[in-house]
């Protein structure tokens, strides 16, 4: 399907996309409504048009306070996209109680773009059993949905045998370009370009990662250009490939916004050095040892209390600062319910996982370097 047919009367679809997956929090953790206002507002001004929230976002609060905001707003001005939570249906009946809670939620009559959420091929029997594909085709039918696909996270093996099971619209699949090669985003892409089925791109910098880097990478990339932040580098290079009709970023502070508007205003694609730049940035960062969590958070909640992505990003920062007294103050802010030394080891987390990150393999590691780092005389 041409990229052009996903489009309605809301027009072309603008190559920056809005996630409402990490939206900015106050001190109680609530989402900050006035912030996210401005933030909202902001991107529409500029003419952002897609918006992409789901079921367990921000504890299921995104889809009220997305719907909240675009109501402000024309209906036929804006795509919205939403997910079915595929891991919480148990019944058939649980689709169409759970679509139509969205729908009410989100204060709209239909979706434009409408996904199982989180697809893997060990998700595929409950699919098949409870019938969600023909539901949601019902749904689409109806006029409840204006295009059907999926998001995935699993093999390019596991995406070809998902695209056998309906004639998809749209994907939604993890690509930046550290995982182009380490969880091999550039098959899958491939694959789902030469079906010409147009692709949505989320964590296009990797949860946070690809915009903080390491000190050295960040460094490089400010040697060449001094004027563009880490981040724009990532989304340019997810945005810059043909078939990619959007690029989601959580964004979850205004800087972040307007950061991102100055990427696609004017957007410019990648030339040939600065796919050489971006190849040489990688290798400097990839030699920090990170472990590549995006905190996407499926992963929880944790039966022992460890949050876990909070734990890999205090490490990460770690091993990309070498500041142990930074590591150890962040790994004690933790609280010492949430820290890596809870782990038992249970493996819940791994099949949850979409990064299939060892999760029980790294925690006592995380552990371990606490207790193994001389602690300051001041520090207890």
């Amino acid at each position: 399907m041409p990229i052009s047919k996903l489009y309605t009367s809301a027009g072309p679809i603008t190559r920056l996309g809005f996630g409402m997956m990490r939206l900015p929090v106050k001190e109680d953790q609530s989402i900050d409504r006035d912030l996210l206002a401005k933030m909202v507002g902001a991107a529409r001004e500029a003419g952002v048009n897609y918006f992409d929230t789901a079921y367990p976002y921000m504890d299921g609060a995104s889809e009220i306070v997305t719907g909240e905001l675009l109501a402000n707003y024309p209906r036929e001005s804006f795509y919205l996209a939403d997910k079915l939570p595929v891991w919480d249906i148990h019944s058939a009946d649980d689709v169409e109680r759970i679509f139509n809670e969205q729908l009410k939620k989100c204060g709209v009559e239909y979706f434009d773009f409408y996904l199982l959420h989180n697809m893997t091929a060990s998700k595929l029997p409950s699919v098949e059993k409870y019938k969600m594909i023909d539901a949601l085709d019902r749904q689409k039918k109806a006029g409840k949905i204006r295009h059907f696909g999926f998001s995935f996270h699993d093999t390019p093996e596991a995406l070809e045998k998902m695209l056998g099971y309906y004639d998809w619209e749209f994907t939604q699949i993890q690509l930046n370009y550290l995982d182009w090669d380490l969880l091999d985003a550039k098959r899958q892409y491939e694959i789902l370009t030469e079906r010409d089925i147009p692709v949505a791109v989320m964590e296009p910098v990797r949860g946070g990662a690809l915009a903080t880097l390491s000190p050295a990478a960040l460094d490089y990339l400010k040697s060449v250009d001094p004027a563009a932040s880490a981040a724009s580098w990532a989304l340019r290079f997810a945005a810059s490939l043909p078939n990619v009709y959007v690029v989601l970023s959580g964004m979850s502070t205004l800087e972040q916004v307007e950061d991102n508007l100055k990427t696609f205003s004017p957007f410019v694609p990648l030339s040939e050095q600065d796919y050489k730049t971006i190849a040489k940035t990688l290798e400097i960062y990839n030699a920090s040892g990170s472990i590549p969590c995006t905190a996407c958070r499926y992963c929880m909640d944790c039966p022992a209390g460890v949050d876990i992505p909070k734990n890999f990003g205090v490490y990460n920062r770690l091993l990309a600062t070498k500041n142990e007294v930074e590591f150890l103050n962040s790994y004690n802010t933790l609280g010492a319910e949430h820290q890596a030394a809870n782990c038992v080891g249970c493996g819940q987390c791994l099949d949850k996982c979409p990064q299939k990150i060892a999760i029980p393999e790294l925690m006592p590691k995380i552990a371990e370097r606490y207790n193994t780092i001389e602690k300051p005389s001041w520090f207890f």
